[in-house]
């Protein structure tokens, strides 16, 4: 089977896919809508993969490319001659694919495509039930995915539903390879991770204000802050004014190498998150058994279950959170069990080797159509 593969960058969530399916009898090309000014994955793609050429993959989508990538896309298909694409977020690139007919057509909504932009306005919320209609399936990664497709139009047996989990073999409990002694914190300090993007969507500013509020009760917390983005200015902005640099460590852009490592560093793992299906990076906590405190969304509530695997807090509320982080800080001796219990809950359901096959469901599903 011929597959085309278009996705709107290049992410980590590109290269499993990509490298997944490479390891499959099937001939995969490689599409890529945009090229954004962060680089989302350094790892290269597995050989086996066809980069295909064509009009976009330069830089950032805009409205007037519109008509030029269509034409482009067009090509593309007429020349490579996929059986099937396999094709997201819903807005960007699984859109122009239903503008060219094509079929079949199997679309992946990456979370936000349901969950944020298909609220912007009449257009996007056009646009996302005009993609859906003409898509032969639909994959999410939650219930809560599932339900909002539906609501736009989706056929509820045309969805396969199925995290896309963590590597559960790399991300597991062990060693931090001395790295909280190299970051210069010892056992008698409380280490708060946040892995996730510093956009406003992620809540990485809620999460400063709550630190910074939570180590003036607890002088002993520390925040491990990896990734960057947009809001770079204003967290830096807000450590600095508020005097807790020395209780904050700046990691960066971690690689998937390295990253186990730092989820072994910390004592729990914090997303603000304001949108989320099922986070990667939230699975990849429970894998290493680190329990989690993560804002009180659909997608969380699908794998945090309070005093469990670890608790949830008020979208929004920086305050929630803070007494959230304090309580966890003075209850250190619940974090062992519900780091077993977080480790078993991605055993079970969060494993992405055991998940991954699902897809070809997806695809039969599209195929049959």
């Amino acid at each position: 089977m011929r597959i085309l593969y278009f996705s709107k960058d290049y992410t980590t969530h590109d290269y499993r896919f990509l490298s997944a399916l490479a390891r499959t009898e099937h001939h995969i090309g490689f599409l890529r809508l945009e090229r954004g000014k962060q680089v989302l994955e350094k790892r290269s793609l597995p050989c086996e993969i066809e980069i295909i050429p064509w009009a976009g993959g330069k830089r950032s989508q805009r409205i007037i490319d519109i008509p030029n990538l269509l034409r482009s896309l067009k090509r593309v298909i007429k020349k490579f001659h996929p059986d099937i694409i396999q094709t997201g977020p819903i807005q960007r690139s699984a859109f122009l694919v239903a503008l060219t007919g094509f079929e079949p057509l199997l679309t992946m909504s990456w979370g936000y495509d349901l969950l944020v932009d298909a609220n912007r306005n009449r257009l996007w919320q056009w646009i996302t039930s005009y993609t859906l209609k003409r898509s032969a399936v639909l994959v999410g990664d939650c219930e809560t995915i599932r339900r909002r497709a539906v609501s736009f139009g989706m056929r509820p047996d045309r969805i396969i539903t199925f995290p896309w989990g963590a590597d559960i073999n790399r991300y597991s409990p062990g060693d931090d390879g001395g790295l909280r002694k190299q970051l210069g914190w010892g056992d008698d300090v409380f280490v708060l991770l946040s892995t996730r993007s510093w956009e406003p969507i992620y809540g990485v500013v809620d999460l400063v204000k709550a630190f910074i509020f939570a180590a003036q009760k607890r002088p002993e917390l520390r925040l491990l802050l990896l990734g960057g983005g947009s809001e770079d200015i204003e967290i830096h902005r807000l450590i600095n004014s508020a005097g807790v640099g020395d209780k904050v460590k700046y990691a960066g852009l971690i690689s998937q190498e390295e990253l186990p490592r730092y989820y072994r560093a910390a004592d729990i793992y914090v997303s603000a998150s304001y949108s989320d299906g099922t986070s990667i990076s939230l699975l990849e906590a429970l894998a290493t058994g680190l329990p989690a405190i993560v804002s009180d969304i659909p997608g969380n509530r699908e794998w945090i279950t309070p005093g469990q695997e670890g608790w949830l807090f008020s979208v929004g509320d920086p305050e929630t959170l803070v007494n959230a982080i304090v309580y966890a800080n003075d209850h250190r001796s619940q974090l062992l069990t519900m780091g077993r219990k977080a480790r078993l809950l991605a055993e079970q359901r969060g494993n992405w080797e055991e998940n991954f096959p699902k897809l070809f469901d997806a695809f039969t599903i599209a195929m049959n159509d």
